[in-house]
């Protein structure tokens, strides 16, 4: 049977669904005749952004192959980093914008479940989740609307699922206001012989469909998040899927036994495209076709079309390929779950995705063209004129604060680098006992289970950075993860991407995500931290303007020993603080310090104190910044410090703040600069961690530190009950500890009591 006599499909129809009249040609090209109205659909959502990469694929290219990962994972749901002794780690990170921003709790709930099908699809058991978020101001009240139903999404999905979610990061700036982002994360743990594959192997091959029944929910979501939001996308919240985290919770536990009985041949989530992604692209991997039946499909609304039940984005569903003769026992495992498992067609020869309503056949199209053939083009770039200005700016212009207390608590209290305990403290982060480090560290550090071994894990991205400079913006976002790491104890191991971006037809945005993508993959290269899995987001931006270029990374590592694991807060009074720095400072013996003017270029003191994003990120040196974290991550293993924390967001000044609120301990600083002071306290200069240790094991310190040719400067110790910061003898800070943890923890709460 097939397909013939079909009519021309009205452009107002194809174009709505977000194809042009180049790409309706290719299909009549393909198929030979015009697509039928469920075929149209089916490559519109396999052809958009979202799924086919049809703009980002030519770029993704600049990430390199890599060789670490368990052989073919890389190319499936999500990545598997070998880490020895027989296990894998799994993980990807995922955007899930636009519904967030439209529909904020079932948006940021569906994100987490997508995530979560990703990691449990591969075999692998989910042991953790991450997030990292952007929001407008809270001052406004959308803002705080979006801001509180993100979270509480996230949430309720995550806690009710059972898995935790130990780490992440949340800013805040205007360019988010209209378009807030939402990136999940997921981590599992497998042994290599439990990897699965989404290949629909085995011609004759019964093919399951599993989980949930489908409905309307998400009906081209995947084109959704391939258009620039406005006015009107609140009308869209059709598009956004509704998420069921105790079905989630029985569909991993039966998913996993399922898999166990070694009759699944393949199995795919259901994310993107609904069925129409996991049959065209399971079908596509093997080099086979797929036959299926959409009236075999437990539905859970009446007098749905063949189109609704092949575009549906319902959640907890998944696709398995069974060995031909045990598709009962595999529906058993299921069935005992509750869960539905119904047979809904069979693996074919002949590389076609046939489609029947019964005993119709509605649609019939090359597995191979819906899911690796999606155009490609090469877009137009152009560097954004407002580079010129922004970086240019005259910085030694600034003013200094009257008051330089005030400045630091005023820095504090900022929305991007106050405590974020509003925000963790509704996740249920010990779930499953393996979380180690917990939520408010530099990295959330987790346990592996009948080894000595934890995993650390991070997401990193400073978007302001970004928009002054894609390029370096992205590298210091490899440099600071790896730097967080590092921090715990870490090496990094591998990496996934989330790659938030503006409208790629537009030139100047496309320019920042091809700088981005090639600063991202040089750093990760060095870092030695391939990127095996990720996501591409564009089209963030509204009518008013576009996000800031925010391409966050996830970044994981190994400790070699788990019980060795540092954190960021001061502990022991006496303790010596020392900046383990790329560059001199305060070292008399062998330079004059450096001005850190240059490094206030983004800075949150710009942003907060003079309303500012102008000049250039840090300059970073890849070497000099890994030779620093390679020194304090062999003085953690030696058991030296007490204490690391990443100088980063808000600068030295804030590093120590933080060093001291949260281990509720003071200390006397004194800093030696050539210039400014609010330079010397606030730049963001870059391959820098401080550290506490006690004074017998400064010498041990320092004999790495001259190993590896980096500089280590004795600030000061940790002492009484306030931070007191000098600066060229003179004594410009004195804040008490009690003081800044108030403002600290306190100013995103009672702005939400707003």
């Amino acid at each position: 049977m097939s397909i013939t006599n079909t009519e021309p499909i009205d452009p107002k129809v194809y174009q709505e669904m977000g194809l042009s009249d180049e790409e309706y040609g290719k299909i009549t090209e393909v198929l030979g005749r015009h697509p039928t109205y469920t075929e149209v659909g089916m490559f519109a959502v396999m052809w958009s952004e979202h799924c086919g990469y049809k703009y980002s694929r030519p770029i993704l290219r600049y990430f390199s192959k890599y060789k670490e990962a368990i052989d073919g994972a890389g190319l499936e749901n999500a990545g598997i980093i070998d880490i020895g002794g027989g296990y894998g780690v799994c993980f990807k990170i995922e955007s899930h914008n636009h519904p967030s921003a439209v529909e904020p709790f079932q948006g940021a709930a569906t994100g987490v479940g997508g995530i979560l099908r990703d990691i449990f699809t591969m075999g692998a058991r989910p042991i953790a989740c991450l997030n990292s978020l952007r929001f407008g101001s809270l001052s406004d009240a959308r803002n705080r609307y979006l801001f509180e139903h993100v979270v509480g999404g996230i949430g309720f999905y995550g806690n009710c699922v059972g898995v935790p979610t130990v780490a992440g990061e949340v800013y805040f700036e205007e360019c988010y206001a209209g378009n807030p982002l939402l990136n999940a994360m997921a981590i599992g743990i497998m042994k290599h012989e439990d990897v699965a594959y989404a290949r629909a192997e085995g011609i004759g091959n019964p093919v399951l469909l599993v989980g949930s029944r489908t409905g309307r929910d998400g009906i081209h979501g995947a084109t959704f998040a391939s258009v620039e939001l406005t006015e009107e996308s609140e009308s869209r919240k059709s598009n956004v899927q509704m998420g069921d985290p105790f079905t989630e919770k029985l569909l991993i536990e039966a998913t996993l036994e399922a898999l166990k009985t070694g009759y699944i041949t393949g199995i795919q989530d259901m994310g993107a495209a609904g069925i129409t992604c996991s049959t065209c692209e399971t079908s596509a991997k093997a080099g086979t076709g797929m036959k299926v039946d959409v009236r075999k499909v437990p539905l859970r609304e009446t007098g749905m079309t063949p189109y609704e039940i092949m575009l549906s984005e319902s959640q907890e569903r998944m696709l398995a390929i069974v060995e031909k003769g045990h598709e009962n026992d595999v529906a058993a495992v299921f069935k005992k779950w509750g869960l539905h498992a119904v047979v809904v067609g069979e693996v074919t020869d002949d590389g076609l995705v046939h489609v029947y309503d019964g005993d119709e056949l509605v649609a019939q199209v090359p597995a191979k063209t819906l899911a690796d053939d999606a155009p490609t083009y090469q877009l137009k770039t152009s560097e954004p004129a407002y580079l010129k200005d922004v970086q240019n700016y005259d910085l030694s212009k600034i003013k200094e604060p009257t008051d330089y207390t005030e400045a630091l608590m005023k820095v504090l209290g900022s929305e991007s680098i106050a405590s974020k305990e509003w925000v963790y403290g509704q996740y249920d982060h010990m779930v499953q006992t393996n979380t180690a480090v917990l939520p408010g560290s530099d990295a959330a550090v987790l346990r592996i289970r009948e080894t000595t071994k934890g995993i650390a894990a991070t997401t990193d991205c400073n978007g302001r950075y970004c928009y002054l400079d894609p390029f370096m913006g992205a590298q210091i976002a490899v440099a600071e993860a790896a730097r967080n790491l590092a921090c715990s104890g870490a090496r990094p191991i591998g990496a996934t991407d989330c790659l938030n971006f503006g409208n790629p037809e537009k030139p100047e945005a496309f320019w920042q995500f091809e700088r981005a993508v090639k600063g991202m993959a040089e750093a990760c290269d060095f870092f030695h931290a391939p990127v095996v899995s990720g996501n591409v987001s564009f089209y963030n931006e509204t009518p008013e303007m576009a996000i800031y270029p925010t391409p966050v990374v996830g970044l994981l590592g190994i400790i070699g020993d788990v019980e060795k694991r540092c954190t960021s807060e001061f502990k022991n009074q006496g303790d010596f603080v020392i900046l383990i720095s790329g560059t001199r400072v305060n070292d008399e013996e062998k330079s004059e310090p450096v001005c850190e003017l240059e490094s206030l270029g983004g800075s949150e003191y710009l942003n907060t104190i003079h309303g500012l994003a102008v000049g250039r990120p840090p300059k970073l040196d890849l070497d000099r910044e890994k030779k620093v974290h390679e020194v304090v991550i062999r003085a953690i293993e030696a058991g030296l410090l007490s204490s690391a924390h990443d100088c980063a967001d808000g600068g030295l000044a804030i590093a120590l703040a933080e060093s001291c609120i949260m281990g509720k301990v003071g200390a006397e600083i004194s800093l030696l600069a050539n210039c400014a002071p609010a330079a010397a306290l606030f730049a963001e200069t870059q391959s820098r961690i401080v550290v506490s240790l006690p004074t017998d094991k400064l010498g041990a310190l320092r004999e790495i530190v001259d190993e590896l040719g980096v500089e280590s400067t004795v600030l000061g110790k940790v002492s009484g009950n306030k931070l007191n910061i000098s600066v060229n003898d003179v004594s410009l800070v004195s804040a008490p500890v009690a003081e800044m943890e108030l403002t600290w923890r306190t100013s995103i709460g009672s702005k939400m009591d707003e």
